[in-house]
């Protein structure tokens, strides 16, 4: 397939006008300068392969505003995954959205629970000091771990 003058390389011209550099067909020119259209046609082919999932065939996310809305959507997403609805990197990208939403579920819960209980001492939060604040926290955050060592206790006591 090589021509007669012994000449490997392509005559063609790149843009900047240097000679090409791949190898020649039996015409003088390599593949591409042969036929024109052909480069930007595989191009084409090639990006549609790499498409990514279309946003369509994705059901939009629930209005998150609980935990357990939280995990039902997240559940949702490791399905969707999975079955290759949606690319790995986007709920990479999730991920820590998602994670915010939870703290600021929790946040939000906390302070209404504060509210409730400045309520009955007839003090709002937006009043009370910084010292008060932690006071607060730190009584409800004990009475918390008192409920769990309740119940793991509880749950102690069940498997015996």
């Amino acid at each position: 397939m090589t021509p007669k003058n012994g000449n490997t390389r392509c005559s063609g011209r790149t843009k900047k006008g240097k000679r090409c550099g791949a190898a020649a067909t039996a015409g003088g020119l390599c593949y591409f300068h042969a036929n024109p259209n052909k480069a930007s046609e595989l191009g084409r082919i090639g990006g549609r392969s790499k498409r990514h999932a279309a946003a369509e065939t994705v059901d939009p996310l629930p209005v998150l505003n609980s935990a357990l809305a939280l995990r039902d959507s997240l559940a949702r997403l490791i399905t969707d995954v999975h079955a290759g609805k949606l690319q790995p990197k986007v709920a990479a990208g999730l991920a820590p959205l998602l994670n915010l939403q939870l703290r600021a579920i929790e946040a939000v819960a906390k302070l209404e629970k504060l509210s409730a209980e400045t309520d009955v001492e007839r003090k709002r939060v937006e009043d009370m000091t910084d010292e008060e604040l932690n006071t607060l926290f730190r009584r409800i955050e004990s009475e918390e771990a008192i409920k769990v060592a309740s119940l793991a206790d509880s749950l102690e006591l069940s498997k015996s």
